[in-house]
């Protein structure tokens, strides 16, 4: 489960384009920040993506990619064009293949890779999309198998594009939009694959081409109701447009860190065994499998673009911070695993997120206003820099992640000092319990 929004400039405070995404994935799935250079490749090279190889091209793009750790492609990511691009799993009455093949992620970082603009990306995807298909199991502690949805951004536009298998339609975002784990394209789309009405009619989904709705006829009801998709496309679209014209970084992060218009102080992610937020938080099966395992915040704006991403699960317990892709990643440790590692900047936090969750309202409480401050410490500096070289921005970048992790440590004492006043629901208790033992952490 995920969530995406993008604000136009006609919509922000600054004039900028903001984009952002919640990557909902199982809770020991952790999530790699991994920039790419800009390369050139030998001619009839192949280039292997997650499963299977396809051609390669002469030149690809510097990117900026965050992901799961053991996928090739990406949940959400940048290149040096500024161009950013976020994908969401759907569910259709097209079966998903299973079959080793491209998967969503494949295609987000092929169309960052090989697209100069958002437009352009999206045609890199429909193209290769048309040609491979997409199939392949894209879950990592078990089997799950979809179709995918992607926003794709730049400066100047930005568009939806939704697909099934080799079939999709695309719509042009004209101020604000989100998408989540459903289809939200009717007929009301601007660009769309030669055969996606007929294919339809085929079926029997719709009488006619006025009849006609991409997201009523392809739609699986039943795994999209499951999803929660409807509530969490509804809240990020009201949290959007009660800000208009003011939304920036800040408020994009508090999209990222919301639990719904009735979680309070004494809210906990343990309430319940249904429902989802966009910031997502794992409890028991069949539903609430997934945990927000990374977040990312993007500015653009000509010559200055800046991402924040946390690099950790849960936002709501986490910091962004910023990076630029032209300066390069700062010193952020290991490579992620789905093992335990201290010396890994996932893991690292995930003694802080594992440790808050015993007593979430509580302990939260303990260090919420800190980070907060800490947080627009990072946003204010940002927003005054002139002219900044390459190094000034990784020095800062660097500067961020090191007080990040100072920060951490000082919080985790903080929370393991205090006394527990709620406790964890058991049954929350025992699906940690499991995943900390899955992943050797003691």
């Amino acid at each position: 489960m995920c969530d995406t929004f993008v604000a136009l400039s006609n919509s922000t405070k600054d004039g900028s384009v903001i984009f952002g995404k919640n990557s909902d994935r199982d809770g020991n799935e952790a999530h790699e920040i991994l920039i790419v250079p800009h390369q050139y490749h030998d001619s009839g090279k192949k280039l292997h993506c997650t499963y299977v190889d396809i051609p390669q091209i002469e030149e690809t793009n510097a990117v900026l990619l965050a992901k799961p750790f053991w996928i090739w492609g990406a949940e959400m990511g940048a290149n040096e064009h500024g161009v950013v691009i976020g994908n969401e799993a759907i569910f259709s009455k097209v079966p998903a293949g299973k079959s080793p093949g491209l998967i969503g992620m494949d295609y987000l970082r092929l169309g960052l890779e090989r697209g100069n603009s958002a437009r352009q990306a999206l045609e890199i995807i429909t193209n290769l999309l048309e040609i491979h298909g997409q199939s392949g199991n894209c879950g990592y502690s078990h089997p799950l198998y979809y179709h995918n949805s992607f926003l794709i951004a730049d400066f100047q536009e930005a568009w939806v594009l939704e697909t099934v298998d080799r079939h999709w339609a695309a719509q042009k975002v004209k101020d604000v939009r989100s998408i989540s784990n459903g289809l939200t394209i009717d007929n009301d789309f601007d660009l769309v694959s030669k055969d996606l009405i007929d294919f339809a009619i085929d079926k029997g989904w719709c009488k006619n081409s006025e009849d006609f709705s991409f997201r009523r006829c392809y739609s699986d009801v039943i795994m999209t109701f499951g999803s929660d998709a409807k509530n969490r496309q509804c809240r990020s679209i009201e949290l959007l447009n009660q800000n208009i014209s003011t939304i920036d970084v800040t408020k994009a992060i508090h999209i990222l860190r919301d639990h719904g218009e009735k979680a309070g102080n004494d809210w906990s992610p343990d309430e319940g065994l249904l429902g989802a937020q966009i910031c997502m938080h794992l409890g028991a099966g069949p539903v609430r499998i997934s945990q927000t395992t990374g977040s990312m915040v993007t500015r653009i704006k000509p010559g200055e673009t800046v991402h924040w991403l946390t690099g950790t699960s849960a936002p709501c317990t986490g910091i962004f911070k910023p990076v630029w892709l032209e300066a390069g990643l700062p010193n952020i440790g290991n490579a992620p695993t789905g093992q335990y590692d201290p010396d890994a900047l996932w893991w690292q936090h995930e003694d802080l997120h594992r440790e808050v969750l015993i007593d979430y309202s509580k302990r939260i409480s303990l260090y919420k206003d800190d980070r907060d401050q800490l947080e627009n410490e990072f946003i204010d500096y940002v927003n005054t820099l002139i002219y900044p070289t390459n190094t000034d921005h990784r020095d800062f970048s660097q500067q961020c992640y090191l007080r990040a992790r100072d920060a951490t440590e000082k919080w985790l004492n903080k929370v393991k000092g205090e006394k527990i006043f709620k406790g964890q629901k058991l049954w929350h208790k025992m699906v940690w319990s499991a995943l900390d033992k899955k992943a050797s952490r003691k």
